[in-house]
């Protein structure tokens, strides 16, 4: 299986900032390791991408591009490419995937 580049789109980029920041108002300590949880988890996906799972609340309406690991409670949703995989967003678990997407797409 040949291995494909990790490359994070400015939104997940945005998602990991906003995540680190506001764990580091408590523990900066803390923050620098979620941080390496999720930059490891997600370049993971080099060499196997297809082991996320469709995103459940895309594939019920038909969409089936965006898949998801889950680095608890954080859900990395991503998109494979020929040659890469597209880390699309980072997401807490615990909130509801529509009233995320619906935010986002309200803020855009």
């Amino acid at each position: 299986m040949a291995e494909r580049a990790v490359s994070w789109t400015r939104t997940a980029r945005r998602d990991l900032h906003a995540i680190v920041g506001y764990i580091a108002e408590d523990n900066l300590e803390n923050a620098f390791a979620v941080l390496d949880r999720l930059q490891a988890r997600a370049e993971t996906l080099s060499d196997n991408a297809q082991r996320g799972r469709v995103v459940p609340e895309l594939r019920a309406i038909d969409v089936y591009q965006y898949r998801e690991l889950i680095e608890k409670p954080w859900r990395i949703v991503y998109r494979i490419e020929r040659d890469a995989v597209l880390i699309m967003a980072v997401l807490d678990g615990r909130r509801d995937l529509r009233s995320v997407l619906l935010e986002r797409l309200v803020r855009v």
